[in-house]
Formats: C-alpha cells, sequence, structure tokens
C-alpha cells in the first residue's frame, strides 16, 4: 500500500465535493485517488498513470471504490484524452503528486535504485525503449556530465561522468553504484551514487518535458472554480510550479491558494520520512 503525502491538506484544497470529477493524474497505488474515491457519492475520479504495474495495484488497493473511478494509461500529455474518454469535457479538481513510489523504488527489475542489483531500465512507463544503461553505455561525456549536473544538481558530475565512461559497459545498478563511490567517495549521509541515480531515471522518463506538459494543460481542464494540487519533492520541480502558477496569476487567470509551499508536519514527516521534501502547491481557476 502506498501513504498519499499531505493527504488531509490535498482534500481539503482541492475541496473535493461529492458530486465532483476528479483527475488524479499521478495515480500511482492509489492512495490519493482512494482519498478521493471515499468522499464520493455521485462523483468520479479518474486514475492516471504511465506505469501500467502501478495502475494493476491502484485497482486493487481501491476496489472498495470501483465504481465512482475510471482509470486511464498515459502520460500528462494524454490527460485531455483522460477525461473525455471517461465522459467529462472538464473537471473540478486535479491532484498531482510528482514523487517515485516506494514500489518502484524497491521493486529490483525497475532498476530505479541501488538498494539491491537490478538492471539499469528506470523506466516508468515500460513501453519506451530507452533505457538507463542506453544513457550511461552510448551517452559522450560531456552530455552525460550536463545531464548529472543539471538533473541531479550533481557538483562532481565531471569526475562521475568520466568514471561511468571509463568503465563501460556498465552492466547493473550495484555496477553503477560502485563505480560512481569509487570516483567521488562519501562526504556526507547521501550515498555518492544518490544525484546520479535520479538524473539518470529523470532523463529516462524525460520528467521535466513531462512536467511542462501538465503545467500547460492541467489549468486547462479545470472548470470555473475548479482546483489543482501539485506536490513536488525536488527543488527544480516545486521551482517550475512556482512560476507557472505565478504566471497564470498574474494573467488574472487563476488565484493562488498557497501564498507560501504548505509541507509536511513533523509528525507526518515522522511516520513517513518519504514526505520529508514534499512541497504542495495550490491554485484555483476563477
Amino acid at each position: 500500500m502506498h501513504i498519499p503525502v499531505m493527504p488531509a491538506e490535498s482534500i481539503e484544497l482541492m475541496a473535493v465535493r461529492p458530486d465532483g470529477i476528479y483527475l488524479d493524474a499521478t495515480a500511482g497505488l492509489g492512495g490519493h485517488t482512494g482519498l478521493i474515491a471515499r468522499q464520493l457519492i455521485t462523483g468520479a475520479v479518474i486514475a492516471n498513470d504511465h506505469d501500467t504495474r502501478s495502475l494493476d495495484m491502484a485497482r486493487a488497493n481501491t476496489a472498495p471504490w470501483a465504481d465512482r473511478i475510471c482509470f486511464h494509461y498515459g502520460g500528462f500529455g494524454s490527460l485531455a484524452e483522460a477525461v473525455e474518454q471517461a465522459g467529462f469535457e472538464k473537471v473540478d479538481g486535479l491532484l498531482a503528486d510528482l514523487g517515485v513510489s516506494r514500489y518502484q523504488l524497491t521493486a529490483p527489475d525497475r532498476g530505479f535504485s541501488f538498494m539491491s542489483d537490478g538492471p539499469l531500465d528506470m523506466r516508468m512507463d515500460q513501453t519506451i525503449s530507452k533505457t538507463a544503461a542506453d544513457l550511461v553505455n552510448h551517452t559522450d561525456e560531456k552530455t552525460l556530465a550536463d545531464l548529472i549536473f543539471q538533473l541531479g544538481e550533481e557538483r562532481r558530475a565531471r569526475k562521475i561522468a568520466r568514471a561511468i565512461v571509463r568503465a563501460r559497459p556498465l552492466r547493473s545498478t550495484l555496477h553503477l553504484a560502485d563505480v560512481v563511490e569509487r570516483a567521488v567517495p562519501r562526504t556526507g549521509r547521501l550515498h555518492p551514487a544518490t544525484k546520479t541515480f535520479m538524473a539518470l531515471r529523470m532523463a529516462v522518463n524525460e520528467e521535466p518535458e513531462e512536467l511542462d506538459r501538465l503545467l500547460e494543460i492541467g489549468p486547462e481542464l479545470l472548470k470555473s472554480g475548479g482546483r489543482m494540487v501539485v506536490i513536488s519533492f525536488m527543488s527544480s520541480d516545486d521551482r517550475a510550479v512556482k512560476e507557472k502558477f505565478r504566471a497564470l496569476g498574474h494573467s488574472g487567470r487563476v488565484r493562488i491558494l498557497t501564498k507560501h509551499p504548505l509541507q509536511p508536519t513533523e509528525e507526518e514527516s515522522a511516520a513517513n520520512p518519504a514526505s520529508r521534501s514534499a512541497k504542495l502547491r495550490a491554485l484555483e481557476m476563477i
């Protein structure tokens, strides 16, 4: 089961009504989807995700409310299609949790982490062809260094990229983690390969581009008075959300509901450490 981040704040800011239509753009394992669905009577929630295995688990986890949930497979670029296929034109609320689920991080065959050995995959959508192995084994050193620096905010990116190129072919997650650790030994709490793995995951799944699509399409799907809630976990993502929301606010199209981003309470952070870096921002369509 997935523990949804900032559940009370999400539901309150979306102003969920029993007859409302809602879109969970990142259904994951169904945590937020279930929270919304249990508030509904005649309304519906569209659960979207581009990881088919996650969607299967979300269906199982939200089975008690199956009569009010429409599942859709696709990225943020297909959100309008998800709403249309469910039989609606606009929604009363849209939620997007940009975090990676614990299932994805802990499944060895997905290759998202170095907690156990696995293939260098990192694809959320298993239908795409590009994998992390393709990136580390076939990208030129400068491009690889830029990718790790820009997406992972890793200041030692050049050393890491040089070590990766020299160690080719990289065979597995633990092989890559060992190569990075030898190049840049641990200096703090984080494993030296943490930011490199994050950068590769973001590149494989085109996460910056996907977020841009969400921020362009999402507001257009809201009814008048509809609300959009975005939960981000990285400073770069939160910055992108903040800038887009601010631009929409200046245009007079929306009302910003969070002057400053909301963050988990100390109690939630202690109970669910994965929530610690979360920042929630919300707007309302005028």
